[in-house]
């Protein structure tokens, strides 16, 4: 700009007012000052003009997710995306702060929100566990005007500012769709959800209703049972599952909604149980150990990591430049395998 200024003989006020389309300035100095804009390719520092628009001179972003643990290892994909992401644009003057709730507590979701908010940051990523909570975040959000991104799982029916996550519902209908391939028309399926509670995850129930859904859809014969466990420690969850299956002798498939299937196949192993076909969602260390021992025959993933990463950059790429945020971003359904599993990208 001090290039600009030089050349045409003017202040840099001028050449700014020119190159911001201002008013104040003749139109013979504004068409002078705009060929030598031309002739040195100028161009703006967008990011520049964008943090300098800030108060703190950098751009705060904040997170909320389930907090990581030995049943939520799966939770360790999205923030590895998240982390990723921060690695490349911390240099931008781009902070993300992180806050984590217990997926199975509405009120430490709703505090977390709390704190989040207090935080007021430029924009945030979070998963709606909850849906009453999660719309007030929401509705808090657009009320101040700061932009979101919803990742992993969607409410319906709800018009999100951008959602990247998968179709819960098809994923659960492909999972039926594997299980058809591999049963007979009088073998029972056996749906299980540990813990039980995780239902009022709507991610969940969608995997579930898709399931259930392609069985009806196609009229197949199969008897579909559930089970629901609030116990998600291996003895507690086994005595029931073993008093279950001693019962239904007839079970050709299991299903399990959420990634805590390494429990079911522990069980069938031990059981000797290996003609059960057994699949369940997402690629942690546990399930890895089954799968290739061959107690797990497919999981589901659906690109965690990504959906960390992407949330992080759309509202990077929003508030520096403008890039509106894409409504809907539906990350791949993948079937994994105990021989493509090496070669994935969680």
């Amino acid at each position: 700009m001090k290039e600009i200024a030089r050349r045409a003989k003017v202040s840099l006020a001028t050449v700014d007012r020119v190159i911001h389309n201002r008013s104040g300035v003749s139109e013979k100095t504004r068409s002078k000052i705009q060929a030598i804009v031309n002739e040195l390719n100028y161009q703006p520092n967008v990011l520049a003009q964008r943090l300098a628009l800030t108060a703190r001179g950098r751009i705060r972003l904040a997170v909320l997710l389930p907090a990581v643990s030995e049943e939520t290892a799966y939770r360790q994909a999205p923030l590895d995306g998240i982390n990723s992401a921060e690695s490349e644009i911390s240099q931008y003057g781009i902070h993300i702060e992180r806050y984590f709730f217990d997926q199975g507590d509405s009120k430490s979701f709703a505090a977390e929100a709390e704190r989040l908010m207090n935080y007021r940051p430029d924009g945030f990523l979070f998963t709606p566990v909850f849906p009453e909570e999660a719309i007030g975040l929401i509705k808090w959000g657009e009320g101040a005007d700061i932009p979101y991104a919803v990742i992993n799982s969607a409410i319906p029916d709800y018009d999100y500012s951008g959602y990247i996550g998968p179709d819960s519902f098809h994923s659960g209908y492909l999972s039926a769709q594997l299980v058809d391939y591999c049963i007979d028309d009088n073998d029972a399926v056996l749906i299980v959800n540990i813990p039980g509670g995780v239902k009022s995850n709507y991610g969940i129930r969608h995997k579930e209703e898709g399931f259930r859904a392609y069985f009806k859809d196609n009229e197949l014969p199969n008897r579909l049972i559930s089970f629901d466990t609030a116990q998600t420690d291996y003895g507690g969850m086994a005595g029931k599952l073993l008093t279950l299956m001693k019962k239904e002798k007839n079970i050709g498939a299991i299903f399990v909604t959420n990634s805590l299937v390494s429990l079911v196949a522990r069980h069938l192993e031990q059981q000797g149980l290996d003609d059960i076909i057994l699949l369940g969602n997402d690629l942690t260390q546990e399930n890895i150990a089954y799968l290739e021992k061959g107690n797990i025959d497919f999981l589901i993933c659906e690109q965690p990591r990504e959906q960390g990463y992407r949330g992080v950059m759309a509202l990077f790429q929003h508030l520096v430049f403008s890039k509106e945020i894409e409504k809907s971003y539906l990350t791949p359904i993948d079937i994994i395998t105990r021989q493509n599993y090496p070669f994935y990208r969680n």
